[in-house]
């Protein structure tokens, strides 16, 4: 599936919740991988805020982009961020949405 990439340079980007590791299995505790590179994947909330609106996106970015202490509040730099539909089928039950994805994250100021 194309995958699209969002313009965030007008926008005013913070951390909404710290990086969590992303996982395969919850009941086996396996770590996801980035396919092309290796690196665990993480979760990160990011509230986005442009043009009068604001809204919270969890974000998946190896940990290769992703530096030490990362709280929530902190205004925040984008690289990289694309977006990317997906549909599967789970017990019988079709399920759809729309995953996001960025290459790193960087604190203002650092």
């Amino acid at each position: 599936m194309p995958s699209f990439k969002i313009d965030v340079s007008t926008a005013v980007v913070f951390v909404a919740t710290a990086p969590t590791p992303k996982l395969v299995n919850q009941k086996t505790g396996e770590r996801a991988m980035d396919r092309e590179t290796g690196a665990g994947l993480s979760t990160v909330g990011l509230l986005v805020s442009d043009e009068g609106e604001g809204n919270l996106y969890q974000v998946t970015i190896p940990e290769t982009g992703l530096p030490d202490g990362l709280t929530p509040g902190m205004p925040v730099a984008v690289t990289g961020l694309k977006a990317r539909d997906w549909e599967n089928e789970f017990n019988g039950q079709k399920r759809h949405g729309i995953s996001f994805r960025a290459v790193a994250v960087t604190p203002l100021g650092a």
